[in-house]
């Protein structure tokens, strides 16, 4: 058998594995939100299609949500967020969230600094308030280094079949690169708690982004009897959030 048989065989098991952890949370009610953010390129569209692949179309929403209206402006912040959060059985993955407000936002000027700081100082009580309420929240930050993601973006201009990925914010994913750094560093170490804490996900290579991904979901989902057959994730693709990966290598700079 081939690596890449390997590779295949480890990500059909793991897909697996979230089928029957998806079964037991129809059954019991779970309630699972999962929170996918990076920069632009990172990765999270192919990523999330690999997650939800064979789960139930009834019971998984993808919530990718547009640029706010002015009416959606005046609101709360949290508040255009809140309808799609997931109910008793439902799987809900944000492609995106409410950390527009600690990444995309400040860097483009799209929030004042009085508003990004109120987000930094909320957004742990918000998730906790929805922790403890029943929901299983994770939050995974997809990670790509400088290089790659420029290689990601050329193809999004290039290849007619990406070209609906295209956004008119990718210029500035590069020339903007230290400070969207910046603003993850700040976001990561503010908003990462013991209740609910960030994983890190180096993610230059898909393939083992998306194996490593698969198998944190079902160790954070499935009961144990589920999850015992799935490898733990590659510590070197994936690992818990901690200050020390800012500057020792593992985040990108």
């Amino acid at each position: 058998m081939s690596k890449s048989d390997d590779k295949l065989s480890a990500l059909e098991k793991a897909q697996l594995a979230l089928v029957h952890a998806q079964q037991r949370a129809m059954e019991t009610g779970q309630k699972v939100l999962v929170i996918f953010e990076g920069r632009d390129a990172a990765g999270k569209d192919g990523t999330i299609r690999r997650v939800i692949e064979h789960l139930s179309v009834r019971n998984t929403r993808v919530v990718a949500l547009p640029k706010p209206s002015d009416r959606e402006r005046s609101q709360w912040y949290f508040q255009r967020y809140v309808p799609h959060l997931p109910a008793a059985g439902e799987v809900v993955i944000f492609n995106r969230s409410w950390y527009n407000r600690g990444g995309v936002e400040p860097v483009m000027g799209f929030c004042t600094p009085e508003e990004h700081e109120a987000f930094l100082r909320d957004v742990t009580t918000f998730e906790a308030m929805l922790v403890e309420a029943g929901t299983v929240l994770v939050k995974i930050w997809l990670d790509v280094s400088k290089a790659e993601q420029a290689k990601r973006l050329e193809e999004r201009r290039t290849d007619p079949l990406k070209v609906l990925k295209s956004s008119p914010l990718d210029a500035a994913a590069q020339e903007r690169w230290d400070a969207y750094t910046a603003a993850r560093d700040e976001m990561l170490k503010r908003t990462h708690g013991l209740r609910t804490p960030w994983v890190c996900v180096r993610n230059d290579d898909k393939a083992e982004g998306r194996l490593a991904v698969l198998r944190h979901l079902v160790n954070a989902i499935a009961p144990k009897e589920i999850a015992h057959g799935v490898k733990d994730p590659d510590p070197e693709i994936l690992f818990p959030f901690e200050i020390e990966a800012l500057d020792d290598g593992r985040l990108q700079k």
